[in-house]
């Protein structure tokens, strides 16, 4: 099955405009102050009743890194003060202690994800430690996907010996560009050998799956020197790729600022990077999920998009669908049958939360009835690139058209352009609609027009 016919520049321009993400439905400039600590409680204890048996998700939030990379856009911190790390564990082993035991016990951990910051920046002894710990206090399903994310700088073979003897099966990591100019740039130097070494010693120490991160629009980058990066990660040859459109949000994270906006490549030639990096991912074997996210056509991605049971949450793409999903540590969001809790956003704020005993929850956000809808069309349409429509309104007890009357309106343009067909039983996404997928699924978003009156808080889509 061919993807895509041609790539048309100017579409993907017309298209570049602001977007959310949508590993969440309503988005998180959303979430208030009016869910807080109390009210997360109560939904933690609402939704482990004695029949609950729910599937869980974990994410960890590990927040330190040795170095700031110019172009990150994470909530992260750097220190060179290792005694730190272990300090900031003490705090998730007591915040897993106040939420863990009043988890229902028939519910199964099916999906782990350490996240940061950098969590291969904790040493060997330290991973298996905190590691353990979470294993001890929750119950995990014996097919559970585990993943972490990794920086090659500085890693050994201990550092992915302890991830893989603490459960983890899956290892994502950054390249961004292997060409020295625009590391140096970005203050990442990264030398293709030891992004080589990671993966290697991540195969055989049995890892089933490996994704490699790139970005483009990174300064001093060209058409030429970001083909040559490509051709270098096809050859290493990850299961799965995913290829970032690099957000210049200097008024968010004001470390951009050091990156010069005249360094960056312009809008044709990023776009002319992307078409490129696209069209050889594709000739080499892989599919493209959605947006900038692509997976050999043999991943269990690729096949659980062609069977519909993909799924999507704040770790992006997943096949693993309904499951509740706790966050622990500073930041992390969690998110549950009706509602999104974030934690407070700095270590300290986060750590003094903890020591009080009290949930670190500073805001969040209960859905409507409305949302439960619109998120169920939105997640559809993000994972399986078509809509059934039967199926929404049988589900939901709604006429979709008159439902959906607006959204069918802003639809009009990606069905003018050929990115979008609709049918009197489906919504289809054809072509170049799978890379602005954000854009389309904005047409049926209730929120987005107010948010995008206001300042810029999403990133280019493409």
């Amino acid at each position: 099955m061919k993807q895509f016919e041609s790539i048309d520049i100017a579409l993907l321009k017309k298209y570049s405009g602001q977007g959310p993400r949508y590993t969440s439905y309503p988005t998180a400039p959303l979430f208030s102050k009016k869910f807080g600590a109390t009210e997360y409680k109560e939904e933690v204890l609402k939704t482990n009743g004695a029949d609950e048996n729910a599937d869980l998700s974990l994410y960890f939030h590990f927040p330190y890194c040795d170095t700031l990379c110019y172009f990150c856009g994470c909530t992260m911190l750097v220190t060179n003060d290792q005694s730190l790390i272990g300090k900031y564990n003490e705090y998730l082993k007591k915040e897993i202690q106040m939420i863990a035991p009043k988890i229902a016990p028939n519910r199964k951990v099916t999906q782990l994800h350490w996240g940061g910051g950098t969590p291969s920046y904790q040493d060997p002894k330290e991973i298996l430690n905190i590691g353990s710990f979470i294993k001890n206090h929750f119950h995990f399903a014996d097919d559970v996907e585990a993943s972490v994310e990794i920086d090659p700088r500085g890693l050994t073979y201990e550092h992915m010996k302890a991830l893989r003897e603490s459960g983890f099966n899956r290892v994502s990591m950054g390249v961004q560009d292997f060409n020295k100019k625009v590391q140096e740039a970005v203050n990442r130097i990264q030398p293709e050998s030891i992004t080589r070494d990671a993966v290697n010693w991540s195969r055989s120490l049995g890892f089933s799956s490996i994704n490699l991160d790139l970005i483009y629009g990174l300064p001093y980058q060209t058409l030429k020197t970001f083909e040559e990066t490509v051709e270098k990660v096809i050859n290493i040859s990850p299961d799965r790729i995913a290829v970032f459109n690099y957000a210049h949000v200097p008024w968010l994270k004001p470390h951009q600022k050091v990156i010069k906006t005249e360094t960056l490549p312009s809008v044709e030639e990023k776009l002319e990077i992307f078409k490129m990096t696209i069209e050889k991912l594709l000739d080499a074997g892989y599919w493209n999920i959605g947006m900038d996210h692509f997976a050999k056509k043999t991943d269990e991605m690729s096949i659980a998009q062609l069977n519909k049971t993909l799924y999507r949450n704040f770790q992006g793409y997943s096949t693993k669908a309904g499951c509740d999903l706790y966050g622990f540590g500073m930041s992390a969001i969690g998110h549950f049958k009706n509602s999104y809790q974030q934690n407070l956003k700095t270590v300290k704020e986060y750590t003094d939360a903890i020591a009080r005993d009290e949930f670190a929850t500073t805001v969040g956000y209960r859905m409507t009835a409305d949302d439960h809808i619109r998120k169920d069309v939105i997640m559809r349409m993000m994972c399986d690139m078509e809509l059934d429509i039967p199926s929404i309104e049988a589900k939901h007890a709604i006429n979709f058209r008159e439902y959906f009357a607006p959204s069918f309106n802003k639809l009009n343009p990606f069905v003018e352009d050929g990115l979008v067909s609709i049918e009197p039983s489906k919504i289809v996404v054809h072509g170049l609609g799978r890379l602005v997928i954000r854009n389309i699924a904005m047409a049926f978003d209730a929120y987005i027009d107010e948010m995008m009156k206001e300042k810029p808080i999403f990133s280019k889509t493409v």
